[in-house]
């Protein structure tokens, strides 16, 4: 019965993805007989065809209308993120340009960080993750005295902090030893070291050079990454109705982060679309393009936008192997079209420019035909009816 499922399959104009979709919903229930199959796999398919796009569609012009009529209705606020206590995210309006300026870096970059095995389900493991990721500073590690008379800077390390940060290392010393090392190959000082106290100066006696080594002391990261300022843990229900630790980042460094023992790769994500694409590709960038355009647009209650109209957006914008912005130094400012270029922004340097070098206009597009007064070549305005003298009766 199975070969003659996948024949009724095969024999309808589904894409291959939407065909093995059907077979497997075909053979997932039981007594499905071949007459069936047929009333099936043709409902699919009448449903796909009608949903295509008409040939001569103006597809551009109706996605920005569809995106930009309820970015209107957009606020112009950030928000809590996740409901996860004084984490603020980039939300509404600000976000959307955001992506569609395709920033290098977001106003406010995050991770989701998604765990495995052992660390998704004891608290103790995910904190592993958590000191791995988030950046420890001097600060965090103890109190930091000077002394002028003696031009020295004390540091009084907290022993409970440094066995919690550092959970894998028994011998709290061995661990103000590492700092020690760390702090004389970052300042290029002498530290002396008792037990978890560490004293170092400058070379020569100055005021100045002791502050100068107390501020740079304060820059220095011990553990985790310099880019991630804090990390937020969390205990979620999955889709599947179990429970597991996520962490929430505020700030994000996505190849360093997939790199860390315990982190899932396969779930982990972050807002950056340009670290998404150094990262993953830029597959995996115009997929994060989408998700991200559709999750501002949700949470603003603009889910109801077709996900058609931002994947067309997010196609434009990584067709050619990089992420293009939409705008004057993006694909709107590098368009073919003199005119369609001149009718987003700096209009008389492209007229002139274009006057300069000699550039002809073909009038293909929507935007220099409206301007000069001719009827658009998309939909019925492609059509030409001739009448021809038939040799009829």
């Amino acid at each position: 019965m199975t070969d003659a499922f996948e024949a009724i399959v095969e024999d309808t104009e589904l894409p291959r993805r939407l065909k093995d979709r059907v077979l497997e919903t075909i053979e997932g229930r039981d007594g499905v007989t071949e007459s069936q199959a047929e009333e099936i796999a043709a409902a699919v398919e009448a449903q796909y065809l009608d949903t295509r796009v008409d040939p001569l569609d103006p597809v551009g012009t109706v996605s920005a209308q569809s995106i930009g009529e309820p970015g209107t209705q957009m606020t112009m606020n950030t928000f809590h993120y996740a409901g996860v206590a004084e984490m603020d995210v980039t939300q509404g309006l600000p976000r959307l340009i955001e992506l569609v300026d395709a920033r290098k870096t977001p106003d406010t970059p995050v991770m989701n960080v998604f765990l495995e095995d052992e660390y998704a389900e004891e608290r103790e493991r995910a904190h592993e993750v958590v000191w791995k990721l988030e950046a420890t500073k001097i600060l965090a590690l103890g109190d930091i005295s000077t002394n002028v008379a003696d031009m020295v800077v004390r540091i009084d390390l907290n022993e409970d902090t440094l066995q919690e940060r550092w959970p894998r290392v028994d011998n709290t010393t061995e661990i103000a030893g590492e700092i020690a090392e760390t702090i004389e190959g970052s300042l290029g000082v002498k530290v002396t070291q008792e037990g978890t106290v560490l004293e170092f100066g400058p070379s020569e006696p100055s005021y100045r050079e002791l502050l100068q080594l107390v501020e740079q002391l304060r820059d220095i990261v011990f553990k985790g990454i310099e880019d991630v300022s804090r990390v937020v843990i969390r205990r979620e229900e999955m889709d599947d109705g179990h429970e597991e630790f996520v962490l929430y980042t505020e700030g994000s460094a996505f190849k360093k982060a997939l790199n860390i023992e315990g982190v899932d790769a396969s779930r982990t994500t972050c807002n950056n679309i340009h670290e998404v694409h150094k990262t993953l590709g830029i597959e995996a960038a115009r997929e994060a393009i989408i998700d991200e355009t559709m999750t501002t647009l949700e949470e603003q209650g603009l889910g109801d936008v077709n996900i058609r109209h931002l994947m067309l957006v997010a196609d434009i914008m990584t067709n050619d192997g990089t992420i293009e912005s939409i705008g004057r130094h993006g694909i709107s400012g590098n368009k073919d079209s003199v005119l369609a270029r001149a009718a987003f922004e700096v209009t008389v340097n492209h007229l002139l420019d274009a006057a300069i070098y000699g550039e002809a206009d073909d009038l293909d597009g929507v935007i220099e035909n409206v301007i000069v007064g001719k009827p658009v070549r998309l939909g019925t305005g492609d059509v030409n009816l001739r009448m021809g003298a038939g040799k009829g009766d």
